[in-house]
Formats: C-alpha cells, sequence, structure tokens
C-alpha cells in the first residue's frame, strides 16, 4: 500500500501505452495521466482505475479497455496482487500478507518518522501567525489563529520545508494609547498584581473602560489621538507609560503561547518596523507610485489593479496598518531571505493583503510575488459573536481554564484520579485534555470556513473529538505496557482479517495525507485521517481479540499492530497539537 499505488500506476500506465502502439496512436502516457481512486466498497478491491480517460485516445468503450487492461495485467509477473474489470474500472485487490509486513516494516522502523517526506526539501517558508494587540489578551479568534499557524508550520516542516515561525506584536496605534489613556484617568499607580489579574487581561480592562468613558466623554477620542501623536514624536512620558503596559501586555501573550505548545523563532514589533513603512512610502512618493493629497496625507491609486484608492500616511504623517506591513515584511526578507511567506490572518483582511501585495510589487519587490494569505473564517461562541471594546471576547486563558475545569470533573466522576497519577496527577491531565480538546476541535474545520466552538461538545470522550482520540492513545498505551512487543518476533503476514487490513491501509494513508495537507496548508486533513484511524482501531479492538489471539504468534502481531498505530498517532497528534496521554 505504501509503494502498491505508484507500482501499480506504473503497470497501468505500461499496459494503456501498448494498446495505444498497437492501435498507431503517436502519443503516449506518463504515470501523471493516471486516475487512482478508492473502490466504495471493500469488496470490490484495494485500487481502482477509470478507464473514463483513454476512451477516445483508443477508439473504444472504457468497459472494452478495463476488460482488455485488466488481462494484461495479470499476464505481468512480480506485481502481487490481481486486477478486475468492473464496468469501466480496473480494480486492483492487494496480496495482504505482503503489504502487511511492508506497512508494519516501515510504521515501526526509523523511529515511526515514515510520514516525513522531501517533497518542499529546499524551500525556506516563513510563516506569520498569532499578531496579538498589546490593548488586550489572546481570545478565541486568536486561539484559532495561533494553532492553525502552529500545525502548518509543523505539518510543512514534515514535508522537508525549512520554517520560520514570525510573529508581529501590534504595539503601536490608537487602541494602544486608548488602554493608555483609560489606565491614566481611571486605573494610574495600579499594578495587575496588585489588582489581582493576569498582566494582559489587566491592560484588556483598560481598553474595556476607554470604550465606557468614550460613551459619554465626547474628548476621549480626541485625547487618545494626541496620545498617539505624542508617542511618535517621542514624549518621554508617554513613552515610559507604553513601554510598561506593552510589557504587561506581552508577558501575559507569552504565558498563553508556552501553555498552548504554540512558538516563534522571532517576535517582530510594528513600533520597530513602522518607520521602514514610512521610509518605504516616501520612496514611492518621490518617485510618482504613489501621490499626496490636498490635505497632506499620502495615498497609492490601485485602480489600475482593480483595488481602490488607498491611504499610506494620514495627513499629520501618522501610519496606518499598510505603512507598518511594508516595514516588516521588506525587514522579514532582508533577516531571513524566503521562498514563501505565508500569513495566517482571517479572512475580514483578504482585501487587505491583495492591496499589500500588490503595492510591495509595485515598489518593486519581487519576492512579493510568493507572499500568500492564508485565510481563515471566523469562530464564535453559541453565546454569539465577541466584541473586543466591550469585553464580550471569550478570553483564551478563561476559556482553556473552563475546558480544563470541565475535563477535571470528568476524571473525578469516572474515578481516574489513581489511574493518571502515575503520568502527572488529575490536574496535569485534565489540562492536557482541554488542550486537546480546543485543537482539534478548531483545526477539524477547513480554515476558510467560518465556525461555532461547543466547549461541551469538545470534551466529549465519545466521537469525533480530541479527547477521543486521546482514550484511543491510552487505551494501547496500557495494552503494550501490560504485554510489550518484540519487533523480531513479529509475522505481519498473518494480519489479514477485514478489520486489520481496513486499519493497516489507513496507517499506510499516513504519508500522504501529510503530503496532502502540506499542499493544501489544511490541517483538517490530518484530523479527518485521525478520525479514520479511531474508527478503523474500533473495529479492530472489537472484533480481533488481542491478548486473548488463537496464537502467541498472532497476539504478537496484533500487539505490533497496535504499536503501529500508536507510532502513527504520536506523530499526527504532535502535528495537530495535541498532548499524547498515557493514561487517562
Amino acid at each position: 500500500m505504501l509503494n502498491a499505488r505508484s507500482i501499480w500506476k506504473e503497470c497501468v500506465t505500461g499496459v494503456l501505452n501498448s494498446l495505444l502502439e498497437e492501435n498507431g496512436a503517436e502519443k503516449s502516457l506518463s504515470a501523471g495521466d493516471i486516475i487512482v481512486e478508492t473502490p466504495p466498497k471493500p469488496e470490490l478491491g484495494d485500487l481502482a482505475f477509470p478507464m473514463f480517460p483513454f476512451a477516445k485516445l483508443l477508439k473504444k468503450a472504457p468497459a472494452l479497455i478495463a476488460n482488455e487492461a485488466a488481462a494484461r495485467l495479470n499476464e505481468m509477473t512480480g506485481t502481487g496482487g490481481g486486477a478486475a474489470a468492473a464496468g469501466p474500472y480496473v480494480n486492483i485487490r492487494l496480496e495482504r500478507g505482503i503489504e502487511a509486513k511492508a506497512v508494519m516494516d516501515a510504521a515501526l522502523d526509523g523511529g515511526g518518522n515514515f510520514y516525513k517526506s522531501d517533497a518542499l526539501r529546499g524551500m525556506r517558508v516563513m510563516v506569520e501567525f498569532s499578531s496579538p494587540n498589546t490593548n488586550k489578551p489572546l481570545h478565541l479568534g486568536h486561539l484559532r489563529n495561533d494553532i492553525l499557524g502552529e500545525s502548518i508550520s509543523r505539518i510543512l516542516a514534515a514535508s522537508g520545508a525549512e520554517v520560520f515561525k514570525v510573529c508581529i506584536i501590534n504595539d503601536r496605534g490608537i487602541h494602544i494609547c486608548k488602554s493608555m489613556l483609560a489606565y491614566m484617568e481611571k486605573f494610574a499607580g495600579l499594578e495587575p498584581e496588585t489588582a489581582g489579574k493576569k498582566s494582559d487581561r489587566f491592560v484588556g480592562d483598560c481598553y474595556v473602560e476607554f470604550n465606557k468613558m468614550s460613551k459619554t466623554d465626547a474628548g476621549a477620542e480626541s485625547r487618545a489621538r494626541e496620545l498617539l501623536r505624542k508617542w511618535e514624536a517621542g514624549d518621554g512620558e508617554t513613552t515610559a507609560l507604553w513601554k510598561k503596559m506593552n510589557q504587561w501586555a506581552v508577558n501575559g501573550i507569552k504565558e498563553t503561547y508556552k501553555r498552548t505548545g504554540v512558538s516563534f523563532d522571532k517576535y517582530y514589533f510594528e513600533s520597530e518596523t513602522y518607520i521602514r513603512g514610512k521610509e518605504e512610502v516616501l520612496k514611492g512618493l518621490e518617485k510618482n507610485i504613489f501621490y499626496r493629497d490636498d490635505d497632506g496625507s499620502v495615498w497609492a491609486d490601485l485602480t489600475a489593479e482593480n483595488l481602490d484608492k488607498k491611504i499610506l500616511l494620514r495627513k499629520d504623517g501618522t501610519s496606518v496598518y499598510i505603512t507598518q506591513d511594508f516595514g516588516t515584511a521588506i525587514l522579514r526578507h532582508e533577516d531571513w531571505p524566503f521562498d514563501k511567506l505565508v500569513y495566517v490572518v482571517g479572512s475580514e483582511q483578504r482585501y487587505h493583503f491583495q492591496v499589500l501585495f500588490t503595492l510591495l510589487l509595485r515598489l518593486g519587490f519581487d519576492w512579493a510575488r510568493d507572499l500568500r494569505h492564508l485565510s481563515y473564517g471566523m469562530v464564535n461562541l453559541p453565546e454569539g459573536k465577541m466584541k473586543s471594546r466591550e469585553g464580550t471576547v471569550v478570553d483564551a486563558d478563561d476559556l482553556i481554564d473552563r475546558l480544563r475545569d470541565m475535563a477535571a470533573a470528568e476524571i473525578r466522576e469516572k474515578d481516574r484520579a489513581e489511574a493518571v497519577e502515575a503520568v502527572g496527577g488529575a490536574a496535569e491531565t485534565a489540562e492536557k485534555i482541554a488542550i486537546g480538546a480546543l485543537h482539534y476541535y478548531l483545526l477539524q474545520v477547513t480554515p476558510e470556513k467560518d465556525m461555532l466552538f461547543n466547549p461541551a461538545e469538545s470534551l466529549s470522550f465519545n466521537g469525533n473529538t480530541g479527547p477521543y482520540l486521546q482514550y484511543m492513545g491510552a487505551r494501547i498505551s496500557s495494552i503494550l505496557k501490560k504485554e510489550g512487543v518484540k519487533n523480531d518476533s513479529v509475522n505481519a503476514a498473518l494480519l489479514t482479517s477485514d478489520e486489520e487490513w481496513e486499519l493497516l491501509k489507513t496507517i499506510a494513508a499516513w504519508p500522504e495525507t501529510v503530503k496532502e495537507a502540506a499542499e493544501k496548508m489544511n490541517p483538517s486533513v490530518i484530523t479527518a485521517w485521525l478520525y479514520e484511524l479511531s474508527k478503523n482501531f474500533s473495529r479492530f479492538y472489537h472484533e480481533c481479540p488481542i491478548l486473548g489471539a488463537e496464537s502467541a504468534e498472532l497476539k504478537n502481531a496484533r500487539l505490533a499492530l497496535c504499536r503501529a498505530v500508536r507510532t502513527a498517532l504520536v506523530s499526527a497528534f504532535d502535528l495537530v497539537c495535541i498532548p499524547f496521554l498515557e493514561a487517562m
């Protein structure tokens, strides 16, 4: 199965080319012209080759081509299995014993790295994600962004790419000044510790307070904008407060990153990159790439590219988001010349990135052709849409705490506290179950789709959830810990039952699954495979006695299969950032 697909594609290619030559056709086919599918029912075989695409070339009905091709394939030697025509398809039935050994050897040798490939070797990919603001803590939307960016980075690395993870900290701008103003006027002298709050949450409360102030104080907005002007002018008192509050926010945000297993190779700060962006805008102005409006603001006219006019500098000379993004992109390419830069940012910013990429190209940066916006949809709770300024955003730490407490209650209810003591205890296990539930739920939806996050549903120990998969891993670990298994005594050719075969086929599909997830930059490809693996393992577990197998040889083979599943689980969990649990 690992190599059977490509072997049989080559065989089918050769047979069809023979038929074409006999018919006097000048065209020849390559393996890339051959489509291979999985039959809808296991009894039809393991691989299926449709003959529709070759009807015109051979001037024959697809069913006739299938009959001739199947007959010739069966005449060939050294390929194993057998071919059979089924209407317009050539179905291939693989030799189970031979394929089982090949899959088991691959899955158990080399530390379980058989899923890794060289498909992207030599490619340098920078991935930007998270992009927090220092006026609030991370929230549910950030959690989806974070896990998408982290998972995609790991998937690309597993496919051979050299990956560099970066985070832009949005630590300047009017939103930061709003938090600063509220602190000055409502919380002056108070520290997060004395307030009894996590430091980033404290800053976020200041931002919410500003919104309350602005509803009754007409001058609040202008005072905040004056703070921004003073900050850009380098005012000492303003800068000192800005540094203090930003440090509070960043320290708290990094604690959440550590908790969720997210990491970065480098942090960029908007306060350090926007100046470079302003310089590039002014260069563009000198070259007449941009223009100055009558009020002194600087604009780009993108109507020729079917985009609108875009402001780049305000009339008071202060910069906007796009200005900072110029500087950040340019500095990044200078720091770490990439072949591709992927921005993991919400779909509402799609137009922003169209403008950014277009302007960078207009400024003469050809590498901007290798920039990609990987957009993702909104995520909300059943309670409704979240709003930062109104304080209705779901704080990331609060959500994880809620999931952890629900998991802890489940551990107590099932009387499993003693069972998990050897692997860190109930508290640590509950935390890992919460992270697994959160990450799996957020990743199982295709990135571009909006989604509703249901905490209770995500924590279910049944069905398509992270905790169910973690439980399966713990169950397998328990079996193996009790019995053990030796590779050199395994006769994988005994694994020929339907349940074993379907499980082996799923394991064999793991390398191709990772490759597909990398090509599409879509972790939901892996979560779907994980669910398929869990279903097939469940059937195997219930239908094929492991410890009570009819012979010691079969028992060892089935234990080895359990180990192969566990090995695949561990690697898959790592790619989608789910903690593996030895016991639950």
